[in-house]
């Protein structure tokens, strides 16, 4: 890693002054998962769903550029599909919406998301009886 910087908010844990450290529980790549969760509830575009995401992470900035890089990468796997909607008003908008694979995929999330959520009662658990 030497002369590799990581991108701000990459690491879990870091120095905040001398003795002091600021940790951050991170879950890589939740964004994909809130996507297609969006997505089951309800299809649509962009900035629908960027709206819908921040409720969903309200300690998240998400960007916008991420976000259509995401749908794209998705629809690519076959994950979710878009159709250009050019009625509403204004522009035509890509509605985007989750396929059968996408639903799949996100009930694999939630799988793993009980496993993780299990793991850290276990873990808490023991820091709890620990601290008596």
């Amino acid at each position: 890693m030497k002369g590799r910087t990581l991108p701000r908010g990459a690491r879990c844990r870091r120095r905040v002054g001398p003795g002091r450290w600021r940790v951050r529980a991170r879950l890589e790549r939740f964004i994909e998962p809130a996507v297609l969760l969006v997505l089951r509830d309800s299809p649509g575009h962009g900035y629908e769903l960027l709206e819908q995401l921040q409720t969903l992470m309200p300690s998240e900035r998400i960007d916008m550029g991420n976000l259509y890089r995401i749908l794209r990468s998705l629809e690519r796997e076959g994950l979710v599909a878009s159709t250009w909607h050019e009625d509403a008003p204004g522009p035509a908008k890509r509605i985007y919406v989750i396929t059968q694979s996408g639903s799949r995929v996100l009930a694999q999330w939630v799988g793993a998301f009980k496993k993780t959520e299990h793991q850290i009662a276990v873990f808490t658990e023991r820091y709890e009886k620990g601290r008596g």
